[in-house]
């Protein structure tokens, strides 16, 4: 149901396991902690389980997902962590949940114990019905469908908004100027809190000494403070990184502010701001924006689909906001950010969130309504046959004089045909060079000239001094001369170390003939 593919953790769930997966969300000061759940609304867990953050009720690790019984059937509408760390959800219900570390009376329970198991934050908040939750580095603040915002936990900078620097244990109601007025939005930044209300106005409190306050000086706030730079600008969504800010308006356009030394704030240079700086987007309207308190990454989505990224990018400092090929924030943080966890709760809702090319993929392989299989090598692959009609000239012949459905293969291997049938589905192969030789032999026979090209360029990445005559080899029984020429000229290049192979040794005489040959043309055993 939700790819998380791209979060190494997720690596060793068997495929039947991942396709149930609904929501997720990956933390953790390595990105080694996960919690998932599943389309019949089961709460997983896996990883090292630091300070009992996975609310399984000891602190082993686990390499194996296990479940969450307390939260199945709670229907989590928002997560988010802390750095201890800490762990807090939000339900349909509007019941907040919190476990993990506690050092600072985060869980809002009134303790300084971690919590091993989901508990259930009921200080203030019994008659209230909460919507939203955010995490900074140790402290908590919580969003009310009436528009109330409630804090607790770590205090030192003022960022539970108290007019205090003390702890905080249980949930209190963040008022001053913030009384009679409408949030909306929420976000926390390792020491700071931000707030949006429903008039576009943006407020923060907590720690300042990189400006992430956006208030024009470096002072800590122990109450909200508007931010007066904005008078006149609409935001409608904030999003925080460890000591920088993002703000998006109601126009598309992208404000940020804070820290800069990794070049967070997209501005082109690395000086911290104090006030909101507008981002120069090439003029593309902003959809979305993206910031976690755990690192100094950035990210934006496009109207048009296009995702960027800035800021702290594996290691390297991205001053600008940069196009990448991503469809989604969320591959920034599991590709680029440092740890690579999730900036917010990764989730899938209803029935049409997958693309026509998503949709073909998952259903792959998959038996539940294929109406044809191929027998192969003694193993099955499951298909159908109008998707087949209309990707493949020749299955449209064969597949309309037969009604057969079970057709055997005995010329092609099981690796080699399966990779067909799936690049029918997804225009994509995933083979060593190799193997990329038998789906070429396919391709040739079946007169599929692109995927004739997709094979060359698989099998020219993965050219060896190893195998560098048998893919030439290969190029020249399957006629295909780009390769061919590719190969050979890579075979005269590393001539020496390619002549020592035993493939070389074993080489069909015509052949070897033939390359001698050429290789004489081009000047390759001159002195």
């Amino acid at each position: 149901m939700l790819d998380v593919g791209k979060w190494p953790l997720f690596a060793l769930l068997p495929p039947e396991e991942l396709r149930l997966i609904r929501q997720a969300c990956v933390f953790g000061s390595a990105a080694n902690e996960a919690i998932y759940v599943t389309v019949n609304d089961e709460v997983f867990a896996l990883g090292t389980n630091c300070s009992g953050c996975l609310g399984l009720g000891d602190t082993q690790s686990t390499i194996e997902p296990r479940r969450i019984d307390i939260l199945c059937g709670k229907k989590i509408v928002s997560l988010s962590y802390g750095t201890g760390p800490h762990v807090v959800i939000a339900t349909a219900d509007g019941e907040v949940y919190a476990w993990g570390h506690n050092g600072y009376s985060q869980l809002g329970n009134g303790t300084t114990n971690h919590g091993l198991t989901p508990a259930l934050v009921s200080t203030n908040l019994i008659s209230k019905r909460v919507t939203e939750v955010a995490c900074g580095s140790h402290h908590t603040i919580a969003l009310t469908t009436e528009g109330e915002v409630y804090a607790w936990g770590y205090n030192n900078s003022g960022q539970v908004g108290s007019g205090s620097t003390a702890n905080q244990p249980t949930p209190r109601r963040v008022s001053s100027c913030l009384q009679n007025k409408v949030v909306v939005n929420i976000a926390c930044g390792q020491l700071c809190s931000m707030a949006v209300l429903d008039n576009g106005e943006t407020y923060g409190w907590g720690y300042n000494c990189n400006g992430q306050l956006g208030l024009g000086n470096n002072g800590n706030q122990q109450t909200p403070c508007r931010i007066a730079a904005l008078q006149g600008i609409n935001i409608v969504q904030v999003a925080c990184g460890y000591a920088h800010t993002l703000a998006l308006t109601d126009e598309g356009f992208v404000y940020s502010w804070g820290a800069n030394s990794y070049g967070q704030l997209g501005t082109g240079n690395k000086s911290n701001q104090a006030v909101p700086t507008l981002i120069n987007m090439d003029k593309e309207r902003i959809v979305e924006v993206a910031a976690c308190h755990t690192s100094h990454t950035s990210a934006a989505k496009t109207q048009s689909g296009q995702v960027l990224m800035w800021g702290q990018c594996r290691g390297q400092a991205v001053a600008y906001p940069h196009l990448t090929h991503f469809t989604s924030t969320d591959d920034v943080f599991a590709c680029f950010a440092t740890p690579a966890v999730t900036w917010h709760l990764l989730s899938v809702d209803g029935d049409d969130y997958l693309t026509v090319a998503q949709s073909l993929k998952r259903e792959f392989d998959s038996p539940e309504i294929s109406d044809l299989k191929f027998l192969v090598d003694g193993k099955c692959i499951y298909v159908h046959k109008a998707l087949l009609k209309i990707r493949c000239e020749h299955f449209r012949a064969l597949l309309n004089e037969t009604d057969e459905e079970t057709i055997e293969i005995h010329q092609f291997s099981y690796l080699v045909y399966r990779a067909f049938l799936e690049y029918l589905y997804t225009d994509t192969i995933n083979l060593p060079p190799e193997d990329a030789i038998g789906l070429l032999d396919l391709a040739t026979y079946y007169r599929e000239s692109r995927l004739k090209r997709l094979c060359q360029e698989t099998i020219k990445r993965g050219i060896t001094e190893e195998n560098a005559i048998t893919l030439l080899s290969a190029a020249v029984k399957y006629e295909a001369r780009d390769l061919e020429e590719f190969c050979f000229k890579f075979c005269v290049n590393h001539l020496t170390a390619v002549t020592q192979t035993q493939a070389f040794a074993d080489m069909d005489h015509d052949l070897l003939k033939n390359f001698i040959s050429k290789a004489s043309r081009h000047g390759a055993f001159k002195n």
